[in-house]
């Protein structure tokens, strides 16, 4: 795999699956554990979700700002890992959420997730800054897009792995205390202990048959259930941010310790910028204009796209939990398939468009994103039409029935291998081809603003993830995924009628 790769692309792969990896165990349980911990609505969680996702993307902006002022981008990427180290040890202490502590735990959580996001700000652009000097030499020149590869699938390698790291060790947490997992029973207990004789006749039926499926007793006190029951489901989701701690750790050591063998990007910046001259930016004014012109209309699809995919970790991860069973396979589990698919599809992405290649019929880039659309809207139609036909209502409707009944209307997994793969497949069309397509299209003297502006494209995108929960518990959810259906069928006939054009700014 690494024949003909430079030295330094295997420890910087190695430094960024570790943080990947415990960047995936968060994500994977984020909006779950702040419903189960806080018991915070879903909309309020997606709503935490959505403003640390954006600030993931908008913060790399800043982490690039300091790495170009200072000209120690090493300094800035150990920095990053260290503070995100910081965020994960606070989010691993666990202390019981009460009545008297609400406030200022969550207020602390809040920021230990604005720690993570930072320090992912500082880190993410660039090492990928770095990576990228690595095939400056000419001797490794052709193999750029073969090494990012390389390094996408290591990513993706820690995200596989992660998301079954919090499950397991919550279900190992909970057998130690005797008693089962229930991805239904944290928000009954919620409502018991906030409202306890206002709760519904069917809430409170649904409670004590949960109780004593989960090893309780019924005739015990409900109060003093409830609060253990909470106490130790999310002490066992605490445990698992020190994995987090430890994956930080590992890639600071592997990162600190080979990156003498690693270029700095100030050199290069420093040399391009002697290059270009005000005379031959005033000549390629007109041309520059078109170039952000092309650039901005691809932004605006990139925004929907993130939209509608990264709904995996909000109303998609909702899905898994109510709608799925989740008798041996946890909900936050299920996260793994989409990273598990890019490691597997990749390959055949690059061999279908290398055979199309040699056939004659390349496929622009602008085209290929507009199909990458079209594939995440097939996602969405198979899931709208899967639902509606299942007869599925809201989900707040849905959690009120009966366990038994509702037990019997949950479908099984294959619903999330099929939504999943066409997902996959759009995010190979459309993500490393975004990339491609702002290298091509940005004009050299703006290649780290136009980059940037990728990153704040999605973080716009992702500001916008709380309305796929919202949607989701307030009607039938086959018109949540019908929303994200028009999404990406509108956005795949705009892309359609801009790709001559974008075509031509790119040649």
């Amino acid at each position: 795999m690494f024949k003909d790769q430079p030295k330094g692309l295997l420890p910087a792969a190695l430094s960024n699956m570790g943080e990947r990896f415990g960047y995936y165990i968060m994500n994977a349980v984020l909006v779950l554990f702040l419903c189960s911990k806080f018991g915070l609505s879903e909309e309020t969680s997606a709503l935490i979700y959505s403003f640390f996702y954006a600030g993931i993307y908008v913060l790399s902006l800043v982490g690039g700002v300091i790495a170009d002022k200072t000209q120690n981008y090493k300094g800035t990427i150990i920095s990053g890992l260290i503070v995100m180290t910081i965020g994960y040890i606070v989010l691993s202490i666990p202390i019981f959420a009460t009545a008297e502590n609400h406030i200022w735990l969550l207020t602390l959580t809040c920021i230990a997730l604005f720690f993570i996001a930072f320090g992912n700000g500082l880190f993410k652009g660039n090492l990928q800054a770095i990576v990228g000097q690595l095939y400056d030499n000419p001797r490794y020149a052709a193999q750029r897009d073969s090494g990012f590869q390389i390094f996408y699938v290591f990513i993706n390698i820690g995200g596989v792995v992660a998301p079954f790291v919090a499950p397991m060790l919550r279900s190992w947490w909970l057998g130690e205390n005797g008693l089962a997992y229930n991805a239904s029973l944290p928000a009954l207990c919620h409502e018991y202990l906030s409202v306890t004789d206002n709760m519904s006749t069917q809430n409170l039926n649904n409670l004590y048959a949960l109780i004593t499926e989960v090893g309780g007793q019924q005739a015990q006190n409900i109060s003093e259930f409830c609060s253990r029951y909470l106490n130790v489901f999310n002490t066992g989701i605490h445990y698992s941010f020190i994995a987090s701690v430890a994956a930080m750790l590992i890639s600071l050591t592997i990162f600190f310790f080979t990156k003498k063998g690693l270029p700095s990007p100030a050199k290069k910046q420093e040399t391009e910028t002697v290059k270009i001259t005000p005379e031959e930016k005033a000549a390629m004014a007109s041309e520059i204009k078109q170039r952000m012109a092309a650039l901005f209309a691809v932004l605006g699809i990139a925004i929907f796209f993130w939209f509608s995919f990264h709904q995996n970790g909000t109303s998609l991860s909702l899905f898994a939990r109510d709608f799925v069973r989740t008798d041996s396979v946890q909900p936050e589990i299920w996260q793994a398939l989409n990273p598990f698919y890019v490691i597997i599809l990749t390959p055949l992405v690059m061999w279908l468009f290398g055979a199309l290649a040699k056939r004659g019929k390349v496929i622009s880039t602008p085209r290929k994103i507009a199909i990458g659309m079209g594939l995440a809207g097939l996602a969405y139609v198979f899931l709208a039409i899967f639902c509606a036909a299942s007869g599925y209502p809201s989900a707040e409707v849905f959690k009120a029935l009966p366990p038994a009944e509702a037990a019997a209307l949950k479908t099984g997994p294959w619903v999330l291998f099929v939504l999943y793969f066409f997902l996959t497949v759009a995010e190979l069309f459309i993500s490393p081809l975004g990339l491609s397509f702002v290298s091509k299209v940005a004009p050299r003297h703006m290649q780290g603003l136009c980059q940037g502006l990728w990153l704040g494209a999605t973080a716009v995108g992702n500001l916008l993830l709380w309305i796929g929960p919202l949607i989701y518990n307030a009607c039938p959810i086959w018109i949540a995924w019908t929303v994200f259906l028009a999404v990406c069928l509108i956005s795949m006939g705009i892309m359609l009628a801009m790709v001559k054009w974008l075509e031509r700014v790119t040649d």
